[in-house]
């Protein structure tokens, strides 16, 4: 089963095309104009093992936060539309995510109930030249948009670039088990309900 998505978004202040394959190696091409995103999400790429393709032209000349936002926004339609009824995966994930002094948690829940618990906190008002309150407008709009339950809490750290790289490589890391197939679960909803959409 093929589990691939394609979603366009085009409004007055973006233009975004993207696709996803979540069984892919983790193959990406990313351009949103905003050098810090695009890291990031190549981490998100990478370290989930997703294939991305993401191109987005914004209207950067006001700021960042109608791209950054908006990319959250297709990236989770592409991964709801990629997961489809959801049958045969492994639904929740968490991982511990270090990176030299910074720990950050990611909880996640592919449950169709989009909510977003958020606890990190930033020293600097930019890394690079990105926004450090983005983060969270990226990953509420991701969240929403995916239907996933998603906790991400930095538990301690210093570096700003450090602190945003662990939250998307831990929702990488994250994602990528709670989408994967388990065989036991083969041909059906993980869910005493009967079906994931809300």
């Amino acid at each position: 089963m093929s589990r691939k998505a394609k979603i366009e978004r085009k409004t007055k202040e973006t233009e975004i095309v993207a696709e996803i394959d979540l069984d892919g190696t983790g193959a990406y091409d990313i351009s949103t104009g905003i050098g810090f995103l695009d890291h990031m999400l190549e981490q998100l790429a990478r370290h989930g093992l997703i294939d991305i393709k993401l191109k987005a032209k914004g209207d950067l000349h006001i700021d960042f936060h109608h791209t950054a936002e908006d990319s959250g926004i297709v990236l989770g339609q592409a991964v709801a539309k990629a997961l489809g009824d959801k049958i045969g995966i492994t639904r929740y994930a968490d991982v511990h995510l270090p990176m030299d002094e910074t720990m950050t948690r990611v909880a996640i829940d592919v449950s169709g109930r989009p909510y977003l618990i958020w606890k990190v906190e930033f020293s600097r008002p930019k890394v690079g030249e990105m926004d450090t309150e983005l983060f969270r407008e990226w990953f509420q709009a991701f969240a929403q948009n995916a239907g996933i339950t998603l906790h991400i809490e930095n538990l301690y750290g210093e570096n700003n670039h450090h602190i945003a790289e662990t939250c998307y490589k831990g929702l990488a890391r994250a994602l990528r088990q709670a989408v994967s197939l388990d065989p036991r679960q083969a041909g059906r909803v993980p869910s005493t309900k009967g079906t994931l959409t809300g």
